[in-house]
């Protein structure tokens, strides 16, 4: 009418409550129903995964922020009065059906190509956020990407960028720093001191140091524009990248004060005591910074569209016909048969060694990941016993950090740190206990190729990026209680493992 005001409810009206029940059984509602069950029954195979995030303590800041999104979500959505209309058909606009199509063939793509949990998960995130465009007002659509953003930066990101990008920035960083430091004329530090000093005295996983602090500070970014209500647009790119800025300048001068305060003045139980309080205070204050420059960006418009979008019957029933066919054209990448005949690594003569068959479950894990063989020996050498596995493979894919594995077996891990036995031999010491008891046990592992020995899981995944791969073992080893047993002679284990595997390496390229 003539000089009503216009509302959401001009487009969407409330259906009365003795309408209730015949709107839930129209056929708007049970294309609907069908829409979504075919969007989730083509997403399933993920469902394992994103359970294990849900559930598992090593995901547990995952958890948190994801509590945290999830309360806010309920929150602000009890405020608005806003919510989906299932009784209706889905309606026709064109960047949700956008979101949704290219979600499902970035999804089908990365389970065919690269099968990486995280991915496929990301394009469910996005896709689901297209998804309830499909009967959302525009304009409250719009204004909920940050909250589908925020959701989908749930998902373990930061582990990811620490493991692909953490060792560039890292080297990056140390380089950086050796510069200042010889610029300055304050001692000779080289890159691999740093390198092995920052693993050593920091947590590198901590989430306010390093690579991940981007995934942290990623995340209070996100929500802090949810809750500020600001618009994401160029100005908020902006701001983005200036606060990423922010927190690897605060990462370098953390490092750059662990390294003087370390390797140049001796200072070693000062950095031990002070990397925590120098990284959450170069976070927040980044965060600071981020927050008073968000407050320029402009607030989500609030006009609503006076353009009703149609509502063609046959855009509900097009969609799941689309979803159907992805379904049925969903491939996993293939799984290569393992070579469960000996490696042919010919072991230390003074290891003695009992074979430790692999289920049929680890084998195709393995298989699907792309290793080439796999042992697995329990071992007596002198004094020491134990058990270790070695994994050959020229993909990083079917390496992996050892410290999962103790974890599923129900080990805790104490503490984990780089040692080197010699020059160019560094290797990974965790300490574990047993929840139970207080027994601590000691644990091993190291990476190695025909050129180079690692503790670095992502500098074996970088060795990768070279134009010819070369072929790689990762040795993991876990040992019995041993009270009795001396450094040198964990030492001479190593060494021994270590030259017998460069002999197989070398007879494999």
């Amino acid at each position: 009418m003539a000089g009503q005001p216009f509302t959401s409810q001009t487009l969407y009206p409330k259906p009365s409550r003795f309408s209730a029940l015949r709107q839930f059984a129209s056929l708007g509602t049970l294309v609907n129903l069908v829409l979504v069950g075919a969007w989730l029954y083509l997403f399933q195979p993920i469902f394992p995964y994103l359970k294990i995030i849900a559930t598992r303590h090593d995901f547990r800041t995952n958890q948190i922020v994801l509590v945290g999104v999830v309360a806010l979500l309920i929150i602000r959505t009890l405020d608005s009065g806003q919510r989906p209309d299932l009784s209706i058909f889905p309606q026709l606009v064109t960047l949700p059906l956008v979101l949704i199509m290219s979600s499902i063939v970035g999804f089908l793509l990365s389970e065919r190509l690269l099968d990486v949990h995280t991915i496929s998960a990301t394009f469910f995130g996005i896709g689901t956020y297209g998804l309830f465009g499909l009967w959302l007002l525009p304009h409250r659509w719009k204004a909920g990407l940050p909250a589908a953003l925020l959701l989908i930066a749930v998902l373990p990101f930061g582990a990811h960028m620490q493991t692909f990008i953490g060792y560039p920035v890292r080297l990056y960083t140390a380089r950086v720093v050796e510069t200042l430091l010889s610029a300055a004329n304050i001692g000779t530090v080289g890159v691999d001191t740093i390198l092995v000093f920052e693993n050593g005295v920091s947590h590198i996983d901590s989430p306010c140091s390093g690579v991940k602090s981007l995934w942290t500070g990623g995340i209070f970014l996100l929500a802090a524009t949810w809750i500020e209500q600001r618009r994401i647009d160029w100005r908020w790119v902006g701001i983005a990248v200036l606060f990423a800025i922010a927190l690897l300048t605060g990462n370098l001068a953390r490092v750059l004060i662990l390294t003087v305060a370390g390797p140049v003045y001796g200072f070693t139980t000062f950095a031990n005591v002070v990397h925590v309080p120098l990284g959450v205070l170069t976070f927040v204050l980044a965060c600071l910074i981020a927050l008073l420059a968000l407050r320029w960006v402009p607030q989500q418009l609030g006009a609503v569209f006076r353009i009703t979008p149609a509502r063609p019957w046959w855009l509900g029933v097009g969609l799941i016909g689309a979803i159907l066919l992805a379904a049925l054209l969903h491939t996993p990448r293939d799984v290569q048969a393992i070579n469960r005949a000996s490696v042919a690594f010919v072991p230390p003569a003074a290891l003695s060694i009992t074979p430790l068959p692999l289920t049929a479950v680890e084998y195709d894990m393995l298989a699907r990941d792309g290793a080439d063989a796999v042992e697995r020996w329990q071992f007596q050498w002198g004094d020491i016993s134990g058990s270790m596995i070695l994994i050959a493979s020229d993909s990083w894919r079917a390496h992996h950090r050892p410290e999962r594995c103790f974890e599923v077996y129900g080990l805790q891990i104490s503490d984990s740190g780089t040692a080197l036995v010699e020059t160019n031999f560094p290797i990974r010491l965790v300490d574990l206990t047993t929840p139970d008891t207080t027994e601590t046990l000691r644990a091993v592992y190291w990476f190695q190729s025909p050129t180079q020995v690692t503790d670095d899981y992502a500098t074996r995944i970088w060795a990768d990026l070279a134009p010819e791969r070369e072929d790689w073992m990762l040795t993991s080893i876990l040992f019995d209680d041993a009270t009795t047993v001396t450094e040198d002679d964990y030492n001479a284990l190593y060494l021994a493992l270590q030259e017998s595997i460069a002999t197989y390496l070398q007879q494999q390229s």
